[in-house]
């Protein structure tokens, strides 16, 4: 799959994402396309890899570009962008888990961050004028 044809595939996939699940994050979609397993991404979750990307079946400029792909679907869709933080599954301390080998503060942000719908401006104006006390 060349380079277009996988943005295209990763903004059909983020899509459905988003109308399943009402948020987007790269986990997900890696998952969706194939390049990470169900059974990878327990271990990686239960610590017994030590980074995510270790297990993706794609190299590093293939999972760039799906996170690259990923953030410019939540600017067209006017998504919010919200931060998870990734633990240890399972017994023992619970640590920030890692997604890259090199550990660097941009790609942790780019697969941690997960993308919300925002609410319908109008929707919220009209709760809040039903909650005024008067």
């Amino acid at each position: 799959m060349n380079n277009q044809q996988l943005e295209v595939k990763v903004k059909t996939v983020s899509g459905s994402l988003l109308y399943k699940k009402g948020y987007v994050c790269s986990v997900d979609v890696l998952m969706e396309l194939g390049y990470l397993s169900a059974k990878d991404y327990d271990n990686w979750r239960f610590g017994r890899v030590g980074y995510l990307e270790r297990v993706c079946q794609a190299n590093l400029s293939k999972l760039s570009l799906i996170n690259k792909s990923i953030r410019k679907f939540a600017v067209q869709q006017q998504l919010k962008s919200s931060w998870t933080a990734y633990m240890k599954y399972g017994k023992g301390p619970k640590k920030h888990l890692q997604f890259s080998k090199s550990g660097d503060d941009k790609i942790e942000k780019a697969y941690a961050t997960h993308f919300i719908k925002s609410k319908d401006k109008t929707v919220i104006a009209e709760h809040r004028e039903d909650e005024l006390p008067f």
